[in-house]
């Protein structure tokens, strides 16, 4: 018992030397989404699937690019920084699909907002 004890501490700390050596930097995947359909898209049955219907055009119009950019991933909605939502515009200025692309987002997230370091597209 105190073997198997013994063994999960150190797993968990482990765990943690490997989050701390990161700076808490995440990879979420995801549809990149204005703020302001945000709060209508959460309200769906599923929200993501909602996400990936959206237009790109959309996003891009000058009122929703105002309300600032986010990623639905994972079945919720997290907020970027004004860096995030830079580089989310120029990701989505840069896609070639209509509706429905997809990104890997890289960034670390404190108190609900996500500081973005990096935005790919993934097929």
């Amino acid at each position: 018992m105190l073997r198997k004890f013994v063994f999960s501490l150190m797993a968990v700390i482990a765990l943690n030397l490997v989050v701390m050596c990161q700076g808490g930097k995440i990879t979420l995947t995801g549809y990149i989404i204005d703020k302001a359909c945000s709060a209508r898209l959460t309200k769906k049955s599923d929200p993501q699937a909602a996400a990936a219907e959206e237009p790109t055009s959309c996003a891009l119009m000058e009122g929703c690019v105002k309300s600032g950019f986010g990623i639905f991933a994972d079945g919720k909605y997290t907020e970027f920084d004004a860096k995030g939502v830079a580089l989310a515009k120029a990701a989505l200025e840069k896609t070639r699909k209509d509706k429905g692309a997809k990104f890997q987002v890289t960034g670390k997230v404190t108190g609900g907002k996500m500081s973005v370091t990096d935005i790919k597209e993934v097929e």
